[in-house]
């Protein structure tokens, strides 16, 4: 086995795949490895529709072979340590491996245990989460039959930050196609202040909210799930006049439990879990100090190790953590590393924290918010050649774009290293 890479990378997700496929292309000379344990890659943002019902799950796998660039030294092994200082990457069963460049790019972990009584929620079927078995929320979005549907997600960053108020409103619109809009309280709770922040997408989130008569709780932050009895528990962080006051109409059965506590109780929960980074990273001298990988929000390359670029879901970056975001983030990665191979200076820093979140509204109806680190709204031109000139409102058009045309670019353009 190959011990020392040109280029080593860490993570056979979206983006490790993506600046292998594209560096290859580049530069087929160079020597590449790929440590990545899995044998199987998902294409996750169809897991959204797999738990709305909408779309085979088994289509969403391949197997991570397939994958694999031409040329690509495979190692089928989990990364456990860095030494950056030695240029060296430690692996569960394969020893030690030696690079020039190194590219940290293994994603985040679901981190259940964050909050008290999740793990134990999931493992009875309590709650539900798309994030880890979206099947299951389409078993239990089905054979619900009414009570309070209460959807929500941590304080964490999280996979795509819009996915958990999406199977809020794909399930409110499977409930009102089915006669159980009247006997349900659809509630969205989040720890978030607004339900987006850009604010063209919120204009329009707010019509939706208001169309499924869904319950928005602002400042919500999930604390602890109490299995046995139902009841989610919550911490207000809001003050003075957006404090929690629970009127006396009150059809969720709300209890505030304190200054700033309050439980509600649910008939069905879905959540996003608590997420972070990788054990290795978070412990590791090359994250920062919330855990994530320390790079340049605008080049990607490491703040103390100049050989080392990270993206994707494990960096540093105050922008939603998404395929869209990698797919701009790539091609700096990889112009960045050339230049470094070629004595140069890293030039290209034109990342601008651009993300993208497929806002499904219903069945057949999306809005795509696309937005950069200072919360513009950022529409791709090319959205006007399908049709679509206001991508900010709902619309058919990107409901097709989302099952079809995103999986097809995925699969056939992203990760074999084009442009799209």
């Amino acid at each position: 086995m190959n011990k020392h890479f040109d280029l080593l990378i860490i993570g056979g997700g979206t983006a490790g795949i993506m600046v292998a496929a594209k560096f290859r292309k580049e530069r087929p000379n160079v020597k590449v490895g790929i440590i990545e344990p899995a044998k199987t890659h998902y294409y996750q943002p169809a897991w959204t529709l797999v738990g709305a019902g909408t779309y085979d799950f088994d289509k969403t796998a391949r197997p991570m072979a397939s994958l694999m660039p031409s040329g690509v030294d495979w190692i089928q092994d989990k990364a456990t340590e860095f030494d950056a200082d030695n240029n060296q990457v430690s692996t569960e069963k394969s020893g030690d491996f030696n690079y020039n460049f190194l590219v940290v790019a293994p994603g985040l972990v679901m981190e259940p245990s964050m909050i008290e009584g999740l793990p134990e929620a999931l493992e009875k079927g309590v709650a539900v989460t798309n994030y880890i078995d979206p099947k299951k929320t389409w078993e239990t979005i089905k054979s619900f039959k009414g009570g309070n549907a209460l959807f929500t997600q941590p304080t964490t960053p999280i996979k795509c930050g819009g996915a958990p108020q999406k199977i809020a409103y794909l399930a409110a619109d499977y409930f009102k196609k089915n006669g159980l809009a009247d006997k349900t309280n659809v509630i969205f709770a989040t720890p978030g202040s607004v339900i987006f922040g850009v604010k063209p997408i919120k204009v329009t989130l707010e019509k939706v909210l208001s169309r499924y008569g869904i319950h928005f709780k602002p400042f919500y932050a999930p604390t602890r799930i109490d299995v046995d009895n139902r009841i989610v528990h919550f911490h207000h962080s809001a003050t003075g006049e957006n404090r929690c006051v629970i009127n006396e109409e009150n059809p969720l059965g709300e209890k505030m439990t304190g200054d700033t506590d309050i439980e509600i109780p649910f008939d069905m929960l879905h959540l996003a879990p608590p997420q972070a980074a990788p054990k290795f990273v978070r412990d590791s001298n090359l994250s920062n100090e919330g855990g994530w990988l320390n790079v340049d929000l605008h080049t990607m390359q490491h703040n103390q190790y100049p050989n080392i670029f990270g993206l994707g879901d494990v960096a540093a970056l105050p922008t939603a953590k998404t395929g869209a975001a990698i797919r701009k983030q790539v091609p700096v990665v990889v112009e960045n590393l050339m230049s470094l191979m070629d004595q140069k200076e890293v030039s290209n820093n034109s990342y601008n924290g651009y993300s993208s979140c497929p806002l499904v509204t219903g069945y057949g109806k999306m809005v795509l918010a696309e937005f950069d680190y200072d919360q513009n709204f950022i529409p791709d031109p090319k959205l006007k050649r399908m049709g679509v000139f206001n991508s900010d409102k709902e619309h058919w058009r990107l409901w097709m774009l989302k099952k079809y045309g995103l999986p097809y670019l995925y699969w056939n353009k992203m990760l074999k290293g084009a442009d799209v």
